[in-house]
């Protein structure tokens, strides 16, 4: 699952992150054998123009590749961070590039929905409170949302409950 929870006496704290389906370890194997696998064929045109013919291309193929994945882990660095006390939800979206989002609402007035149809996605998942309607998620799964929306009314239930 790309979001933990982290659970203290007096807090609650949701982190959420972009799945990625290749570790850092898979993206070398991946290069390391599209390398090997292009320079093979390579081998028989040793000592001929045409091995310089067709080296740029190999190189080039290695660098789209590798320019591909590396801009995939940037844009992956994006984080969403909730935190839920017996007074207020604060939510703070950090996106690879641009400014970070907060939003706070006083607990008792904070609602987790989920829209299986109605959103932009299907089972949209939102926090409502404070006149606004922030979404939680984007990077998620349709089954990560169905099971993070249970889970989420739960703290949300457990932190009202809880006495100053």
């Amino acid at each position: 699952m790309p979001y933990r929870w982290k659970r203290t006496t007096e807090r609650e704290t949701l982190t959420l992150w972009p799945h990625r389906s290749l570790p850092i370890k898979g993206f070398a194997a991946t290069i390391l054998g599209v390398f090997t696998l292009a320079i093979i064929p390579l081998f028989g045109l040793i000592g001929t123009s045409l091995l310089w013919g067709m080296l740029p291309f190999v190189l080039a193929t290695l660098g789209g590749l590798w320019w591909a994945f590396m801009h995939t882990y940037r844009t992956g660095d994006a984080t969403e961070v909730l935190t839920i006390t017996h007074d207020d939800v604060q939510l703070t979206h950090t996106p690879h590039k641009g400014e970070v989002k907060t939003w706070a609402c006083n607990t008792y007035w904070v609602r987790a929905q989920i829209y299986p149809r109605q959103g932009p996605v299907p089972f949209y998942l939102t926090l409502n409170g404070n006149g606004r309607e922030v979404e939680l998620g984007k990077f998620l799964s349709e089954d990560e949302r169905k099971m993070l929306i249970g889970e989420l009314k739960e703290a949300l239930g457990a932190a009202r409950s809880k006495t100053p």
